[in-house]
């Protein structure tokens, strides 16, 4: 079994790393080192520790994440970089490509294609870890990122495929688009502790997005409906082989 892979989040908004944390502890092999949210930042916590890979905004409000892919190839740091911006414009994309990116991810993206940047350079790394001779073929996919689409997003502990799969038919079945979990635990016949669970999930990586309903007296009631990224990112955990 391969070493956990080291990441650090470079990333200005929290609330943007922390949506990137999550989707790449989905991945199995992947764990969160630290975050940075500039890049002086980042250049001390990379004085100071060592990482496998980086997932590196480029707009940012106090610099540019650009300067730090130079810095990292100047210094000479053993770190790889994943860009993950709104740049999308072929001036930030080449020199990205320039510095050595391994990948490069415009926002908004799906999750689908964070699993296959991070499966593929998951193939990378274990192929530079274990092997000291190369084939054609290995070395052709460290030159091209090719990877498996086999790959697939790992559930977290307690949320078991089998039942996530009858819970996400039972939601797409649901005739209305606000649905509560008492109609789903209705339809799927579990209880509503167990479905409260799965439903928190899948609004964790935004399949789901939960509104509350206030009524003139009681308590509020919460409602969730799907979103439009939702079959795409259900897609990753291959819910249909069952």
């Amino acid at each position: 079994m391969m070493n956990m892979i080291n990441v650090l989040i470079v990333e200005d908004d929290p609330m943007v790393a922390e949506f990137n944390r999550k989707y790449m502890e989905q991945v199995e092999g992947f764990q969160c080192a630290g975050w940075a949210s500039s890049v002086e930042e980042a250049k001390k916590f990379l004085a100071e520790r060592a990482v496998d890979l980086i997932l590196l905004d480029v707009y940012m409000q106090e610099s540019n994440g650009l300067d730090l892919l130079s810095f990292i190839r100047e210094a000479g740091v053993d770190a790889d970089v994943i860009v993950i911006s709104a740049a999308s414009d072929m001036n930030s994309v080449k020199k990205a490509m320039n510095f050595g990116a391994v990948d490069y991810l415009i926002k908004p993206f799906h999750f689908n294609r964070f699993l296959e940047a991070l499966t593929g350079y998951r193939e990378h790394i274990s192929i530079v870890r274990e092997r000291s001779l190369l084939s054609q073929e290995e070395l052709d996919r460290l030159l091209y990122h090719k990877n498996s689409t086999k790959d697939l997003a790992r559930l977290p502990k307690g949320v078991a495929k089998s039942t996530l799969a009858m819970i996400w038919n039972c939601i797409r079945q649901h005739e209305a688009q606000l649905f509560s979990t008492e109609d789903i635990a209705e339809s799927a016949g579990i209880s509503r502790v167990s479905i409260r669970k799965y439903l928190t999930f899948l609004t964790e990586i935004e399949v789901l997005a939960m509104e509350t309903i206030y009524g003139t007296i009681g308590r509020p009631v919460y409602q969730y409906h799907i979103l439009p990224q939702a079959e795409e990112i259900m897609a990753g955990y291959d819910l249909s082989s069952l």
